[in-house]
Parts: structure tokens; sequence; C-alpha cells
């Protein structure tokens, strides 16, 4: 769903149905909301569509929580009466105790007469408001709250990329690390791109009504009230003349923002931001249906394994001298370390310290190799089409245990991620080679936002595979010499027995047939690493 809050909502609750299948989850938590409300005239229900048009929601004059019951599955999923069954539907039972927190210190109204900006911002800060207080009397709760959060943003569905909603952003994430929902390592991406759009200073200022909303009463409205009028003079919105919340207006960060968010949820979800960017893409830019996987064959896997041997050599083929910790002699004797081995041997447990520090040699550190691989697929490549579709296997596994990163791309009339990066596919895709070529471009494009090939401080390539007949010769050029000149070294391996264009900042290779562009691929990664 799209970057949003549950919320607080002063009509009367929704005509839901009574799904009987979820009866005994709302039994269950009407029993357990007094848990975590020290409320007891408190209803739960939870059954598909309840919410309204959020996740969840408090109405408090019915005194009726609402939780939709697609965050929970299906119904016999675990039973709501067992203390453990949270841990089986975090995201629900945070929206629950979201709500809960609503219930207990969301004790003020809008008064009437609110401009409906001003009664807009008032909610985006009593979200924050509200779980720091909840957090503040049951810490525990602070788990499950952090969930919801992290697990009901979207980032594709985020309108970010104007002032208005860069301070939405900076109050639904920036403000709950000051609430300590959320840590600031979260979000250092969130905090940098809403800094590009509306500056440090105005940043400040938004982060004092937030932090001062966090320390207003439960029942203080009139506060809240007023911090959000503050908001609006920060970012420059005049409630008067803006009848609703401003709609975005698309602008030069809104890619950075989207960004931020993907970093964000990478790191909630425990991948790094170009695997779960790889994830996404790959979900996009998938091979057609059509298109075939079969095991590796043996001598497929040899050639893994042959390179994998020749990428270790090369990241290691100047040993220098170095020292390492060693258990036993010969050496120099460490004193604490040779207490703490005999402290482990009296305590009866297995001595894990190092006392000894011996001369070795060690391999010279090397960076990261990321190497992204394009196929053009189209007609005229059909005979590069088998080789290609060995190699990008071939390659994944190799790069399993060299610190290396890899991916290939097909491009014919689109770009088709074959390989992902960090991904060792258990079969071999076998590419279709039909069509034209004209997502040349895009598969570039594509292949920097998986790698990061114009980010500096790792060693970068990019493989091209084609005849180099493009119908966009002059802008395939400028985004080649864009690379170029960002330290990208780009490999051309163009067929010898085809017409076609030859590119400028490139090293361009007449391959005589397939077997030799997937070998010149290999040798142009190991002379790579050796020269690093």
């Amino acid at each position: 769903m799209p970057l949003s809050s549950t919320h607080v909502r002063t009509s009367h609750p929704s005509t839901t149905g009574g799904d009987p299948d979820w009866q005994p989850w709302s039994d269950a938590w009407t029993r357990h909301i007094p848990v975590l409300t020290d409320r007891r005239d408190l209803q739960v229900t939870v059954a598909p569509g309840a919410g309204g048009d959020a996740p969840a929601c408090f109405y408090p004059d019915a005194r009726r929580i609402e939780v939709d019951a697609t965050h929970i599955g299906a119904p016999t999923i675990t039973d709501p009466r067992r203390p453990g069954h949270k841990r089986l539907v975090p995201t629900a039972y945070g929206l629950l105790v979201h709500e809960a927190a609503h219930a207990t210190h969301s004790l003020w109204r809008t008064p009437p007469g609110t401009p409906p900006v001003v009664a807009a911002v008032a909610d985006l800060l009593e979200e924050s408001r509200a779980e720091n207080r909840q957090r503040g009397r049951r810490r525990a709760d602070r788990r499950w709250l952090r969930h919801a959060v992290t697990h009901l943003l979207n980032p594709d569905g985020a309108p970010v990329d104007d002032p208005w909603h860069a301070g939405q952003l900076a109050a639904l994430l920036l403000a709950r690390v000051d609430a300590r929902i959320i840590t600031a390592k979260d979000i250092t991406g969130v905090r940098a791109a809403v800094t590009a759009v509306i500056g440090r200073p105005r940043l400040r200022q938004l982060r004092d009504v937030w932090r001062h909303a966090h320390t207003v009463g439960d029942s203080e409205g009139e506060q809240m009230i007023d911090l959000a009028w503050r908001w609006c003079r920060i970012l420059g919105i005049d409630p008067h003349q803006q009848p609703a919340p401003p709609r975005p207006d698309l602008g030069v960060f809104a890619g950075q923002l989207a960004q931020a968010l993907t970093d964000y949820l990478a790191h909630t979800a425990g991948v790094t931001p170009a695997e779960y960017t790889a994830q996404q893409v790959a979900d996009r830019h998938g091979p057609p249906a059509t298109w075939t996987r079969r095991d590796p064959t043996d001598a497929e896997r040899a050639a893994a394994r042959h390179l994998a041997a020749r990428l270790r050599r090369a990241r290691t083929h100047q040993p220098e001298p170095d020292t390492r910790p060693s258990p036993i002699p010969p050496g120099r004797l460490r004193t604490r370390h040779a207490i703490t081995a005999k402290a482990q041997a009296a305590a009866g447990t297995t001595p894990t310290a190092t006392p000894w520090q011996r001369r070795t040699t060690l391999p010279p550190p090397k960076p990261a190799l990321h190497l992204a691989v394009l196929v053009d697929t189209s007609g005229s490549m059909r005979a590069y089409a088998a080789p290609m579709s060995a190699a990008g296997w071939i390659l994944a596994h190799a790069a399993r245990t060299n610190q290396a990163t890899t991916a290939m791309i097909g491009f014919g009339s689109r770009a088709t991620v074959l390989v992902p990066p960090r991904q060792q596919p258990a079969k071999v895709l076998q590419i279709a080679a039909v069509g034209g070529t004209t997502a040349f471009i895009e598969a570039v494009k594509l292949a920097d936002q998986l790698l990061g090939l114009r980010q500096p401080g790792r060693l970068r390539m990019l493989a091209v595979v084609s005849d180099g007949d493009l119908p966009d010769i002059e802008p395939a050029q400028r985004l080649i010499t864009t690379l170029h000149q960002a330290g990208c070294a780009v490999l051309w391996l163009r067929p010898a027995d085809l017409a076609g264009h030859t590119f400028r900042h490139t090293t361009t290779l007449l391959a005589a047939d397939p077997v030799q562009a997937v070998d010149a691929i290999a040798d142009a990664a190991v002379t790579a690493l050796e020269r690093a």
C-alpha cells in the first residue's frame, strides 16, 4: 500500500460483515485489548475489509478498533488465544498495538472549522506522538510497532517529490526515530533525500515541531492544532488557499526520495538495497514465460569452478606481509589474550582466545568486482543465444565466493533481467533471440540501477555482446561516454561475421565465435582484478 498511516475516525464504524470464520480473532483480541490499553470498554473487530481505507482504525465514539484481516492471511494460521500467536502475525498485531496507542493516548478532537490541511498535519504528528506514549508505557510494544511500520510502506505508491510530501515522509519516518520506534540508521537515506527537497534549516524546524508534539498531553488538542499551523508555515503552505492536502508536483527529487525509501525497506528486510532493488526489478523485467530453463551440464559446472579459481587467484596473486592471531606458537605472545585463554581453560570451556601473533602473507585488499553483461537478443544474434545462456549461469556461480557481483541483462524489444545480481540460479535460462534491438539504453540504465556502475569506490565493468546495429546510436554513445567518464570500463564484443557500429570509449573485440565471446568476458574480469 502507499505510504500512509492508520487513522482515528470520528465517523461511525464501517458496516463490515461479521465473518464467522474471523469471530474467534475478534473475540480473542477484544479480551486482549485491556492489556494494551488499560481500558475495558473497547471492542475489536477483525474481518476482511475492516478498517475502511486503512489497514486498521479506531472509532472513539463507538469505542471500537477494526483490523483488516488481510494482514493476517487465513483465520486458521494460528490460535489467537495463545500468547505466542503474535509472532506468526506480527504486522497485524502491530496494527492492533498502534490502534491501542490511539485508543489510550489520542484523546483530543480536531476543533470544528479547522482547515483540512491543518487537520491532516495534526493527524500526521499524532502518529508518532501516540506511538511514543505507548512505547513509554509498554516498552515491549516497540517491536510490534516497528514491524507494522516497516511492512506497510511501499516506495512505489508514495508521492514524495514536493515539500508537502517530503514533510509527510519526515513526519511518518523521521519523527518515529525521535519517538524511538525506528532507528536513525534505518532512515539515513530518507533523511538525506528529505533534506535535498526542503533544506536543512526547514528540516530542523520541522523536527522542533514533532519533538514538541511528543511532549503534548493526550487531551491537549489545541496545542496539536497550533503545531500543525506552524508546520504549514514552515513549508510555505497556506491552509486557507489550499482546500485539501497538496497533490504531488513531479520534480527532480522524486527518484532520490524513492531510492531513499528503497534503502529503508531493504534495511528492515535484512538485505542490501541492491538485493532489494534486484528483486523488484526482476519482478518487472522477468523473462517471457515462453523462455525455458534446463539443468546445467557437467561442462558448465566445471567452467564455473574454473572461472571461480581464476578470480580467486586474481585477488591473491601478490601476497603482502602482514600479521594475524594464532592459538599456538610460534609468534609474539599477546599477554591479555593469553590470560583470557587460561581463564577459559580453567572454567572448563574450549579456549577461543588467540594468545600468539605470527607473521604471515595475506592477499592485498581488492575492491569488489561489479560486472554487468548485456546480451543482444535480437534475431541477428541467434547463434550467441545458447552460449550466452550458459555464460550467465557460469558467471553467477563463479562470483559467489569471490566478492564479485554479476548480472546479465538481455536487450531486444525490451530489457530482460536474465540473471539478477547476487543470485546463483539453479537452472540455466535459455535465451530466445528474436525480433529487433530497441532496448539497449533501457538495459544500460537497468544495469546501472542494479550494480551502481557510476558509483565510485568499486571495480566496475560493462560487457556488451552485440553487433552494435542499434537504432539510437547517438543516445547510446552519450550513455557509454558517461559510464567511461565515471570510471566504468566498457567491453564491447562484436561478432566478426556481422557488420555493425563501433562505439567510442569502449574496448571493442571481434569475436570469431560465441565461445570466444564468453572467454573474453572472463579474461577481462580476471585482468581487471589483477590490475586493481
